[in-house]
């Protein structure tokens, strides 16, 4: 919960190769006060069955801007390895995905909460300020 001198951010993983939550993506906060100031790592957490990290770490009040790390390699590598039990070996057997990591950076002001989506699939991805 934020308070007037805090933001606060949540988020959410859709695989849009399948229409789904993603699950079991593990995501890592980082903040920093100011452009200039070093990244703080304040903890993570993995998405559950809905896609969703409901118990991210609270940000520090003097944070100007956020990073979301999104590990997306390993839930696409499970996801392949599940596939191909069912299908034949498709043309990136074993690739995982191309982008193994997303980031996301963002900038915040007190007061206001930031849910941001990360809409995946193994190829691209797609970020917003959700609501």
């Amino acid at each position: 919960m934020s308070t007037s001198a805090t933001a606060s951010v949540s988020t959410h993983i859709l695989d849009t190769s399948v229409g789904r939550p993603a699950e079991g993506v593990p995501v890592q906060l980082a903040a920093r006060a100011g452009r200039q100031a070093d990244w703080q790592a304040l903890g993570g957490s993995a998405t559950d069955a809905d896609g969703r990290c409901k118990d991210l770490p609270a940000l520090p009040e003097d944070t100007t801007h956020v990073r979301l790390d999104f590990a997306v390699e390993p839930y696409f590598l499970k996801k392949q390895a599940d596939a191909q039990q069912d299908a034949p070996a498709n043309r990136d057997s074993g690739a995982g995905a191309f982008f193994p990591e997303v980031a996301i950076t963002f900038a915040v002001v007190p007061g206001e909460h930031y849910h941001v989506p990360l809409l995946l699939n193994p190829f691209g991805y797609s970020v917003y300020r959700g609501s």
